[in-house]
């Protein structure tokens, strides 16, 4: 279809160099040309013209003095997407890899994912290239205070509401939160993944992971399918991946790897919980440490994985779950996984799997649960906290686990139910795109040219 294909050839012109948007563009662009030959409205409305831009770029720099009295400098990203269904929403990620093309391309596959939910979100993504690993808690909390000194006069509770990423954990949330407050002088719900004792919400900690898991259960379910008894691979070892483990063993499954920047955990017998939990939330080490404790299990530098390959994915599996970052999964991992029985990919993290790999996961018509669809759970429950932080009330472990696990599965049914509308029962990510484009659309069409 000429229509998409020269949008696309105009995004690649009017911002260059952006390698991860143009990937996320195109995925969500080529799934959309049943859906603008059956409904000439949105090309009407350019609606794809509008939807690829977002509606504020912000870029401000970030000065800071490190322990030894060196003053730093970073740059500091928040991409205001698109609001048509609600304050912006989405992460802060700080991480030495950040650029605007990665920024733009989180805040892209953002709108869809939270349109997705059901709930009254828009997209947005921010973050740094700052790199807490090696850094003091006095260091991360100096730049938490100056990231925020510049990011707090475009943020609010109904304007914009950022909340964690990689690199972006509670004690992150909690220091640009306390700065927040100070500059702006109002105490409210302006970031989520809050500490329980100041406004923070049960379950937002383990919801991304738990939410993959649920998507998971839902796909094989409509399958006649379980995920009781089988073998899972996990990739990564951060919060994403430590919850998709413990919710992958509450479904009596059993996750046998686990992974970091250094190399790969595979535990034949199970990945131990708690050991892991020590050593990301208490300790903050490496995987290294685990085989100390666990001499049977196997740790792989990432110099020993196969040519070309993640190992995690070499090892044997019923399911895998991609829980580390952007393109971990290649079209060998996807050949491989295929090959030794994988049956469903849930994934954990924002778009894991390259381009080739969800084509192979696809055509094998395999469960497959792409990112914007599988890992809402987080972002669902952040506007679960937003809702309690409004109404000053919290909910039970309880209740709020089991509001997430039904707009996981109605995140399943609309997906599938869309995919079948256009033909292709079996491929979610057709499903996905299609489903979150279109609320986001219409709802744009309705407020006008604005």
């Amino acid at each position: 279809m000429p229509y998409v294909k020269d949008v696309f050839e105009y995004l690649k012109r009017s911002s260059p160099s952006q390698t991860e948007f143009y990937q996320a563009a195109e995925e969500v662009l080529e799934s959309l040309r049943p859906l603008m030959e059956k409904y000439p409205k949105y090309r009407e409305h350019k609606i794809i013209e509008r939807i690829v831009e977002p509606e504020r770029q912000i870029l401000f720099r970030v000065n800071w003095v490190d322990d030894n009295g060196e003053i730093q400098v970073n740059k500091g990203y928040r991409i205001e997407f698109n609001s048509a269904l609600g304050p912006y929403k989405g992460g802060l990620r700080f991480h030495p890899s950040v650029n605007a093309g990665v920024i733009k391309f989180l805040g892209f596959e953002q709108i869809f994912k939270n349109a997705l939910t059901g709930l009254q979100i828009g997209g947005g993504k921010g973050g740094s290239d700052f790199n807490p690993k090696g850094k003091s808690n006095n260091e991360i909390m100096r730049f938490c205070q100056a990231f925020m000194s510049e990011l707090y006069r475009h943020i609010g509770a109904n304007t914009d509401v950022p909340a964690g990423d990689i690199g972006v954990g509670g004690r992150e949330i909690g220091y640009m939160f306390g700065m927040y407050k100070k500059l702006a002088n109002r105490y409210e719900g302006v970031l989520t993944g809050k500490s329980l004792k100041w406004g923070g919400s049960l379950v937002r900690t383990e919801a991304t992971g738990y939410g993959a898991v649920y998507f998971a259960k839902y796909m094989l379910e409509d399958r006649g399918e379980t995920l009781e008894g089988k073998r899972c691979v996990v990739s990564g070892s951060g919060n994403v991946s430590i919850y998709t483990i413990e919710k992958l063993y509450h479904l009596g499954a059993i996750p046998v790897t686990c992974s970091d920047s250094n190399g790969m955990i595979y535990d034949e017998d199970g990945i131990d919980l708690e050991l892991l939990k020590d050593l990301k939330e208490v300790r903050r080490e490496r995987l290294t440490e685990y085989v100390k404790s666990r001499p049977n299990a196997k740790y792989t530098p990432v110099e020993e994985y196969p040519e070309g390959c993640n190992g995690v994915y070499s090892i044997p599996c019923y399911a895998a779950f991609p829980s580390a970052t952007q393109n971990e999964l290649n079209l060998n991992d996807a050949k491989t996984l295929l090959t030794n029985g994988c049956v469903c990919v849930s994934e954990g993290a924002n778009m894991p799997s390259t381009l080739e790999a969800v084509h192979a996961f696809i055509d094998a018509k395999i469960c497959y649960g792409p990112g914007k669809a599988a890992n809402a759970g987080g972002v669902a429950t952040s506007q679960l906290e937003m809702q309690q932080n409004a109404s000053m009330s919290s909910w039970t472990f309880e209740e709020v686990d089991a509001k997430l696990a039904q707009i996981m599965k109605d995140i399943f049914v609309n997906a599938s139910t869309t995919a079948a509308e256009f033909g292709e029962p079996t491929n979610l990510v057709l499903g996905a795109n299609i489903a979150g484009f279109r609320k986001v659309a219409d709802a744009m069409i309705e407020q006008g040219l604005v």
